[in-house]
């Protein structure tokens, strides 16, 4: 674990380890082969257990991700040294890394990161800089979301780093109401 401080508050988060997938490739040896173009864009993912969030990264992956783009998972969590958390969000992690460069190619790297998930995927939206933050809907009414918040709405208000898409669940999905 590693606590980094960041203006005035504490931010704790935990790398996970995936699976490296992705061969060493050399720098190139032509000069019109470097620069920006080249070096891809990072993607910000929330994720977590629930399969709104599996629908939006395969959203991300259809739709979004290309070669050579990095693609940032991001679980929030309330206690990042609990050890049963992290090594189930590992295991998610790894399987959506395999199937991420499968399916598009892109290198993946993974944050379990302490605090509110809004707060968090904003942060991290900061920190990395991101061309876009993806994250799924909850899943629950209009007039639940009004009463309860999501954090989908606080990620579109708040998250000034980059463009927020929030991917809807699936039509036939029941968790929608």
């Amino acid at each position: 674990m590693e606590t980094v401080m960041e203006d005035v508050e504490e931010y704790t988060y935990r790398e996970v380890k995936l699976p490296s997938l992705i061969p060493i490739v050399p720098e190139p040896e032509l000069e019109r082969e470097t620069g920006e173009r080249r070096r891809g864009r990072d993607i910000v993912l929330a994720i977590d257990h629930g399969p709104n969030s599996k629908h939006a990264f395969d959203w991300a992956l259809i739709h979004l991700c290309r070669l050579a783009d990095t693609l940032h998972l991001v679980h929030a969590v309330s206690d990042v040294k609990n050890q049963v958390v992290y090594d189930l969000t590992q295991v998610l992690m790894e399987k959506l890394a395999v199937e991420a460069f499968e399916v598009a190619m892109v290198k993946t790297v993974a944050r379990i990161v302490e605090g509110e998930a809004g707060k968090v995927i904003c942060k991290e939206a900061e920190r990395t800089k991101p061309a876009a933050v993806v994250l799924g809907t909850r899943g629950r009414s209009l007039f639940q979301s009004v009463l309860q918040g999501s954090v989908g709405e606080y990620c579109f208000h708040h998250c000034k780093a980059a463009p927020v898409v929030i991917v809807p669940g699936k039509a036939g999905d029941a968790s929608i109401v």
